[in-house]
């Protein structure tokens, strides 16, 4: 069961929203690849702003997806993408289906 789960937001830089989404959608085969990650989401909620969902069944698979593949090319590229860095929370979830 899915106890364990990160939302982050984000925000692309006027000029840069595309190359975000762009980078979020073929992030998904990196999230496919790990092992821990049980859901994964990436999202748009408006014409600058993104984010990204996804779920775990441990603290452990959580703390290695936050020091993957997806994080590491994120950050790489979080000045010259993103307007401000992303905000990163670590959630409980209480109840799914």
């Amino acid at each position: 069961m899915e106890k364990y789960a990160l939302l982050a937001q984000i925000q692309a830089k006027p000029g840069k929203e595309q190359i975000v989404e762009d980078f979020l959608k073929s992030a998904q085969p990196l999230a496919e690849a790990e092992p821990g990650t049980i859901r994964w989401y990436a999202f748009k909620t408006g014409p600058d702003t993104f984010g990204i969902f996804d779920t775990f069944a441990d603290e452990t698979a959580r703390d290695a997806h936050l020091t993957g593949e997806i994080a590491k090319a994120l950050m790489a590229n979080a000045e010259a993408l993103l307007a401000v860095a992303p905000k990163i929370e670590k959630l409980e979830i209480l109840a799914c289906k």
